[in-house]
């Protein structure tokens, strides 16, 4: 009588042992990659209190990642050089019953990752002030200069961003611009249908809702360029709503909001007056 490798009783290969050496050398190479080669270079980058937060959580994520996907592939692998039937067996496997040690570790272990990963990101999110995630009109968490931040109202229409400032007159643009070092308080609604803003390298995200004013906060730490996307399917050119923002020095923010306040002057004036939300009017046939 044939037998497959691996189902020997008593003194047979301790099958756990190697598979679980095999394991930790694997988890250790890769944590090791991880750490020095890959974690750096996850998105986004760390150019704001929101990117920063949400870059350590995605190498926090990667960190955890690794040791379950190389079990994964040790198991597999040694399954199938150790388990594999002899050439010309075509007989079943012995039968396989419950095993309650393993299923304890395995509702133990996955109870625990859930529950880490559920505690580990409610603290952070109430650490960074929501890590630039819109919150509603009354966010649960705040900046602790809340008070000091820059306003920069979002609008979302079908297929355009503009940007509004009412600390400077409510003056609208479609330009994005930020100074940098200071809380920006982004006020995100629409004018049409649901949109989502997604400022990329900044870490923010909050949708944009017709009729609701969406609170995101972000401090920028770097000077320089960033992505604006639409992030909700939000018609025919969803794909073509995007723009680019900057991040400028508080001289270069001055000077460019006040020449912006003047060159705008004109059309500032027959602006609706500055609202958390907005409605179009309808076009009215001139009599």
């Amino acid at each position: 009588m044939s037998t497959r490798p691996g189902s020997e009783s008593g003194g047979g290969p301790r099958h756990g042992v190697r598979i679980f050496i095999a394991w930790g050398v694997l988890t250790a190479i890769l944590e090791a990659l991880v750490i020095w080669v890959v974690g750096p270079h996850i998105p986004p980058k760390r150019i704001s209190s929101a990117s920063g937060a949400e870059h350590e959580v995605d190498v926090f994520l990667t960190y955890g990642a690794v040791p379950v996907l190389s079990l994964i592939w040790v198991y597999f692998g040694y399954a199938v050089t150790y388990f594999r039937a002899p050439s010309g067996d075509a007989s079943d496997g012995p039968p396989l019953t419950g095993n309650s040690r393993v299923q304890a570790i395995w509702l133990g272990l996955t109870t625990f990752l859930v529950l880490a990963l559920a505690i580990t990101g409610t603290f952070d999110l109430l650490d960074n002030a929501g890590a630039g995630s819109g919150e509603g009109s009354n966010p649960l968490s705040k900046p602790a200069n809340v008070g000091k931040a820059l306003q920069v109202q979002v609008i979302g229409q079908q297929w355009l961003w503009t940007f509004r400032y009412p600390s400077y007159g409510g003056v609208e643009t479609t330009h994005l611009v930020v100074p940098v070092g200071r809380q920006i308080e982004f006020h995100v609604t629409s004018l049409d249908v649901v949109h989502s803003f997604w400022a990329i390298e900044l870490g923010v995200k909050a949708d944009a809702v017709p009729g609701a004013d969406n609170v995101a906060f972000v401090r920028p730490y770097q000077t320089g360029s960033f992505q604006v996307r639409c992030d909700e399917l939000c018609g025919l050119w969803h794909g073509h709503m995007n723009t680019t923002g900057r991040v400028v020095s508080a001289s270069q923010f001055n000077s460019w909001i006040h020449s912006t306040v003047k060159k705008y002057a004109g059309v500032t004036k027959y602006l609706p007056p500055y609202s958390l939300t907005y409605y179009p009017q309808p076009i009215r046939n001139a009599t």
